[in-house]
């Protein structure tokens, strides 16, 4: 099932919890096993597959064991300037090159004589 707006927050939770035990599974992790190795005890992962709440803590310790945190900034990802923050940058930033004086060469300055 693919998660979108239009799905429930029960129906995603119970997606979400199926998925980390398909992952586990494929890894061929026990339960047991994939708490030890994530620093929790059995509850947090039995509640994550049932699509029930979780400290956001013990299911960042279960994504990292899993191999699947990397995924969260996918999700979630870094937001960029906003459109106030781009303006102030832009009246900071050169607009125009400078002006160049055209080399001459040097010579001492002297009163033309007339001739």
């Amino acid at each position: 099932m693919k998660i979108t707006k239009a799905v429930g927050d029960a129906a995603a939770l119970k997606e979400l919890g199926a998925r980390l035990a398909r992952h586990r599974l494929n890894q061929g992790l026990s339960q047991e096993a994939l708490a030890e190795e994530a620093g929790v005890s059995r509850n947090p992962v039995l509640r994550a597959e049932r699509g029930e709440s979780v400290q956001l803590t013990s299911l960042v310790r279960i994504l990292r064991t899993l191999g699947l945190l990397d995924n969260l900034d996918a999700a979630i990802p870094e937001p960029g300037l906003s459109p106030m923050d781009l303006l102030k940058l832009r009246g900071k930033q050169r607009q125009r090159a400078p002006r160049r004086q055209a080399a001459r060469p040097k010579r001492p300055w002297t009163w033309k004589d007339p001739e």
